[in-house]
């Protein structure tokens, strides 16, 4: 039996991308909207009650009017936007963060995609939290790089233009009024008290992310060092298959001391690092923020409600 899916916004970047990862999957049947209806509300309704799975690549309030069209009790919908990943009555997208996630992804209709920021962060930070060695309270400050196709289609054809300003050359910080869009998810998720201090950098390359989380040792719960950190994240994570940590420095995959932000491109794959000294850490994860960060965590949450293999279609 093949499933019926629709993408309610497949001609943004994550929609498009999602259509890509279906190519030559034989368990599905895409159900398609008319270009001259993409905004018809009742053909919008139409596709998502006859879909068993539909998902929503669109902004906020759009995906939350989507998601009151659905009204059939099999429907069940994936959101890629940010409207509901605080909301509870949602399974949370990222089932690698404990067997409770995954077990809530297997058996919900309606799954929120985590941001590609967010992402990043949770990986590091839930651990961190959970385990009892980084405090609730600790005044967490994230430092993050990603390729201009992060910020949608008109960003895309603004980096891309022949005639583009020369500024576009240099990374650029922004989230300047520390009111970004994926801090809510950051602070509920990880479970900490206080939203983060978030600095981004959107910069001249087209994907890929890295995500680093500075470490003051003498301000966590209990001491431990860069070798302890990476024992717990490998341990954390030693049975999933998209997020691998890396080993410590000189012990692995590193030609030389730099962590590049592109090298997960095309991939669903998420990396961690841990480096330091006894006094100062740093934990980075690197992925793809149109993989693991946007599409392909969509993907891998819809194969896990199908029941199947959950790495199906997706390249680790």
């Amino acid at each position: 039996m093949a499933y019926k899916v629709f993408i309610d916004g497949k001609e943004g970047t994550t929609g498009l991308k999602i259509f890509e990862r279906f190519e030559g999957r034989k368990d599905i049947e895409l159900l398609q909207i008319d270009e001259d209806k993409r905004k018809d509300k009742a053909e919008r309704r139409k596709l998502i009650n006859e879909s068993d799975f539909t998902f929503l690549c669109l902004p906020d309030a759009a995906a939350i009017e989507s998601a009151e069209l659905c009204t059939s009790p099999t429907t069940r919908i994936i959101d890629a936007s940010t409207a509901h990943r605080t909301n509870d009555a949602w399974a949370y997208g990222f089932p690698e963060l404990s067997p409770d996630f995954r077990k809530k992804i297997e058996g919900s209709n309606r799954v929120a995609v985590p941001g590609c920021y967010a992402s990043g962060f949770n990986a590091i930070g839930y651990p961190l939290v959970k385990s009892g060695i980084m405090p609730a309270d600790y005044p967490v400050v994230i430092h993050a790089v990603s390729g201009y196709s992060g910020a949608g289609k008109k960003a895309v054809a603004q980096y891309e233009a022949p005639d583009r300003d020369w500024q576009l050359k240099s990374p650029r910080l922004y989230a300047l009024t520390q009111t970004h869009k994926h801090l809510p998810e950051m602070k509920k998720i990880s479970g900490l008290d206080f939203e983060p201090v978030f600095n981004p950098y959107v910069c001249d390359y087209y994907s890929g992310m890295t995500v680093t989380v500075p470490l003051h040792t003498r301000l966590l719960t209990k001491k431990v060092t860069a070798s302890d950190l990476q024992k717990l994240f490998q341990d954390w994570y030693q049975d999933t298959h998209f997020v691998k940590v890396a080993p410590l420095m000189g012990e692995g995959i590193l030609p030389e001391p730099f962590i590049p932000a592109n090298t997960m491109t095309g991939t669903n794959t998420m990396q961690i690092f841990v480096y330091g000294n006894d006094d100062r850490i740093i934990i980075t994860s690197r992925f793809d923020n149109l993989g693991k960060g946007a599409s392909g965590a969509a993907v891998q949450c819809m194969n896990i409600m199908m029941g199947i293999d959950e790495t199906t279609g997706l390249k680790a």
